[in-house]
């Protein structure tokens, strides 16, 4: 099977495109290379995807079983793909977000016909904006999409909310013995998966027949309050945590920055129902618990001190939230 990858090398692809290449899959990765991670046994173009005709270039006379674009984001960017991948590909697989399902939260029990509505993330609404686009694609032209939807999927970046992602600023404020916020009580749910459980259901999926003109979501079936999940990475790195709990919409508002996500994705608590991955893909099973997954992902960043960013603004952020939210307490000591 012949399978170009657009990206390939970030914290979700990186485990899928290893999965590909151990599973006898030719795999082509095009990509700008400026992400020092590499794939042995997959070819690399290096170029740009918003160069048309530079891509236009490196693909000349090359067909593909299937396409993933991992940095699809607007609707102009599918179109541009559109462009390049039609008639060129028997499975185009757009990469979209668990974040797109409804929101506020009508059921927590999340399935693939969950009405898609964000009010709160424009990022999300973007996403919702490619699928209706692809799926009309589908429709209309045979155009042959398949979508799937990640959901908080870690591996090289630390899944929390106020200081997490690439940055090690969070835990450094933990192992600094530092507060670190949760939003709300904590006792919303939420679901983490790693990246190599996300690449054996992907995986599964790479040139399927009957997944085109479908979307599913790939996620754990472990759930966790977020206190849960600080708690075990708190564990994770041997300390006892200062945990200061903050109303989310406190939070939004002394940082309008960490609305769109925290409002429109975390604050809510969500259960996922994988039950039409695993029809599609027989056999697998979400294996990595979050308090394995997440030493993997501490031994990432200790393994090198130049992953260990720490960002004073987090931290500056967070000064100023506490500080709002003891001013919000005061009249009730």
């Amino acid at each position: 099977m012949r399978v170009l990858f657009i990206g390939g090398t970030g914290n979700i692809s990186t485990s899928v495109s290893r999965l590909a290449v151990e599973q006898g899959i030719h795999l082509t990765l095009l990509n700008r290379g400026k992400n020092p991670t590499t794939i042995p046994g997959a070819h690399t173009l290096t170029g740009d995807i918003e160069n048309i005709t530079q891509v236009q270039e490196l693909i000349s006379g090359q067909n593909f079983d299937v396409v993933v674009n991992w940095i699809n984001y607007t609707t102009n960017q599918i179109e541009r793909d559109l462009e390049l991948f039609s008639g060129r590909t028997g499975q185009y697989i757009f990469i979209s977000s668990a974040s797109v399902y409804q929101k506020p939260v009508i059921n927590p029990f999340i399935t693939e016909e969950t009405p898609l509505e964000n009010p709160y993330w424009e990022y999300s609404r973007n996403k919702i904006a490619c699928e209706e686009l692809l799926m009309r694609k589908f429709n209309e032209e045979g155009f042959p999409a398949t979508i799937v939807r990640p959901s908080h999927t870690y591996d090289t970046i630390l899944p929390l909310v106020l200081g997490g992602g690439h940055t090690f600023t969070l835990a450094d404020r933990m192992l600094r013995g530092l507060p670190v916020i949760v939003h709300g009580d904590g006792s919303s749910l939420w679901t983490l998966t790693h990246s190599r459980d996300f690449a054996a259901a992907f995986v599964g999926l790479l040139g399927h027949p009957q997944s085109l003109g479908e979307a599913f979501h790939i996620t754990s079936d472990e759930s966790l309050n977020w206190n849960q999940i600080y708690q075990t990475f708190g564990e994770a790195l041997g300390v006892q945590l200062q945990i200061v709990h903050v109303p989310s919409d406190l939070i939004a508002q002394i940082v309008p920055e960490r609305a769109p996500s925290l409002l429109g994705d975390k604050t809510w608590s969500v259960i996922f129902d994988n039950s039409k991955i695993k029809r599609f893909v027989p056999g697998w099973q979400a294996k990595i618990p979050f308090a394995q997954g997440i030493q993997h992902t501490l031994e990432w960043f200790q393994a090198d001190p130049s992953r260990m960013i720490i960002e004073p603004v987090i931290n500056q952020h967070t000064v100023r939230i506490l500080a709002a939210y003891r001013r919000a307490l005061s009249p009730l000591d």
